[in-house]
């Protein structure tokens, strides 16, 4: 999955209730392979994307695509980082979890208490309801942008919502700046820069990220400093 913040300190998790999705014997059919697996790991991993974004969409679930699938939507690099990822709501994890086991996939609940996962075309799908330590909510799906994502339209989340995901999980215990800079400068036109600096930038890591934007000349200075 993206750089969610897995080994960051621990913050306030928002509350899903009445998650039960560990009962209940998985379905013994898989979803159907394809006759013939890519042989490029970035093209299965846009297979297996496809794939749970149709099944998403048929059932009517809210979702927005994230992580470095997003990025590649946007116009990113096509290299695709271990897995794809989805947003949902909190509130819908339970009926997603049941459309995935209707389809024949196997729903799995890591420790992590932000996520599920689940597999596809021999692909990892994290299906994820809080970033960056913040529920997902309705409004940053509203945000979403319907994109071709290797031409099957979907929603993607904002370049402003992605790029704020990623820096916020960012912490003393967790801040790669490496993986994210190549992200920042791909979507760097498209990110209202200023609801990034207003949101996280006031949290050491976010701040000297965005610092490093700034020295790099990725982005200009926020109006007002030297």
């Amino acid at each position: 999955m993206t750089h969610n913040g897995e080994d960051t300190a621990p913050l306030t998790r928002p509350e899903v209730t009445e998650l039960r999705l560990a009962s209940g014997p998985d379905p013994l059919t898989p979803m159907p392979e394809p006759s013939e697996l890519p042989q490029d790991r970035s093209q299965a991993i846009l297979e297996a994307t496809k794939a749970i974004g149709a099944l998403l969409k048929r059932a009517g679930h809210p979702f927005a695509l994230a992580g470095s699938v997003a990025v590649y939507a946007h116009g990113g690099s096509r290299y695709l980082q271990h897995d794809a990822d989805f947003a949902i709501l909190p509130d819908d994890a339970e009926a997603v979890a049941a459309t995935l086991r209707e389809a024949g996939l196997g729903v799995r609940t890591p420790p992590e208490d932000w996520l599920l996962k689940t597999t596809c075309h021999g692909q990892n799908v994290d299906i994820i309801f809080a970033l960056a330590h913040q529920p997902v909510t309705r409004d940053m799906l509203d945000r979403a942008h319907v994109l071709p994502v290797d031409s099957v339209l979907m929603p993607v989340l904002s370049p402003t919502d992605l790029i704020r995901s990623l820096i916020s999980a960012f912490s003393e215990h967790y801040c790669d700046f490496g993986s994210v800079l190549p992200v920042a400068r791909a979507v760097r036109e498209k990110v209202d820069w200023d609801t990034v600096r207003a949101s996280c930038g006031d949290q050491p890591m976010p701040a000297a990220f965005l610092f490093l934007l700034e020295r790099l000349n990725v982005i200009d200075p926020q109006e007002g400093t030297p």
